[in-house]
């Protein structure tokens, strides 16, 4: 009688519990990064980990940024490539710590605090439409594009893209530290508003622009997004800048309310492992950090391709300055002035 009992419960306890390989525990990451581009790397984590079923949402810099803050529950990770904007929360302690042997490992130039994490290393680019050439020599560096904006301005208004540093967060970033690099940033931005450039919240827009034949020129794409687009879209041609080209790193961590830390971190120690930044060096365009993995997109090849003329946006403390509101209300005040400069002057 005991035995049938015994049996009956054992019965129904394996009815209820989930087939082998089905995912039990949720995992919500809020992320400003392509589903597509990044597809592979979800994929494979997916695999290493079939009991977490991951819940991952592709949204803008600055809504990300928002949900660290509203969102309820809180997500579980975050990720973003407006890197001021992630130091900031990570510095109002929305982060939790990652103490784990990949954390320890990681380099210390691309983490802070073992709280937060640059997994990718992404040029900054500039893309064209292939039949600009008929026209004009296409823009090999900043000052070509500057040349370009004035000598054929009449071709060109209308027909050159950049970001909104007011709609996105990453653009906003790209522009403060262009403005540290050169000295002729603010005569490039009145020569983009004097021919008219269409400021757009996203890289997908400005490619499709391109693609489009609506624009023929684009500045400071992320260069993940464009050289995927470019591989599909032939009419596409991606240009590193030859005199400097930035780089920047999507950042993540762990919500310091994540529902479920244990799946959150099995997926940040994944992002920087082995075999998570292998997938992301050999099957996306994101550029792999690690140096012991090898592939097509690594940061060390890049470096070899590039030389010294890359510049890395700093993962460190830095970042802070550019979201203070002052200097941010300073910077879009100019910006504003800079980009209706000739217009005030008709």
């Amino acid at each position: 009688m005991m035995f049938r009992r015994f049996h009956a419960f054992a019965l129904a306890a394996l009815l209820l519990a989930p087939a082998s390989g089905w995912a039990t525990t949720p995992l919500v990451v809020e992320a400003a990064l392509d589903k597509d581009v990044v597809a592979p790397l979800l994929d494979a984590f997916e695999q290493a980990h079939p009991d977490i079923a991951l819940d991952f949402r592709d949204r803008s810099t600055l809504q990300v940024d928002e949900l660290v803050a509203e969102a309820d529950p809180a997500p579980d990770v975050v990720i973003s490539s407006a890197m001021p904007w992630q130091m900031a929360r990570v510095n109002e302690g929305y982060a939790r710590r990652l103490d784990s042997a990949e954390a320890r490992g990681w380099p210390e130039w691309a983490k802070w605090r073992d709280e937060v994490f640059g997994f990718t290393f992404e040029p900054i680019v500039m893309a064209y439409r292939l039949d600009l050439s008929r026209h004009m020599m296409p823009p090999a560096t900043h000052a070509d594009l500057h040349t370009l904006l004035t000598e054929q301005l009449d071709l060109l208004r209308g027909r050159v893209t950049t970001y909104s540093p007011l709609r996105s967060g990453v653009g906003y970033t790209l522009f403060q530290q262009d403005a540290r690099y050169t000295t002729r940033f603010w005569d490039l931005v009145a020569a983009m508003g004097n021919a008219d450039a269409v400021l757009e919240a996203n890289t997908r827009a400005m490619l499709e622009g391109i693609s489009e034949g609506r624009y023929w020129l684009g500045y400071n794409l992320l260069g993940s997004y464009a050289m995927v687009w470019a591989q599909q879209h032939p009419e596409v041609i991606v240009q590193v800048p030859q005199d400097y080209s930035l780089v920047m790193m999507r950042m993540a961590f762990i919500h310091r309310d994540a529902p479920h830390p244990g799946a959150a971190r099995a997926f940040l120690d994944f992002l920087l492992s082995r075999d998570g930044q292998r997938v992301i060096a050999g099957e996306t365009p994101l550029f792999s950090v690690r140096p012991d993995v090898i592939g097509p997109y690594t940061a060390q090849r890049l470096r070899d391709q590039v030389g010294e003329r890359l510049y890395p946006i700093p993962l460190n403390a830095s970042l802070l300055a550019f979201v203070d509101p002052q200097r941010r209300d300073a910077f879009m005040a100019r910006w504003a002035r800079e980009f209706d400069r000739a217009k005030s002057v008709e």
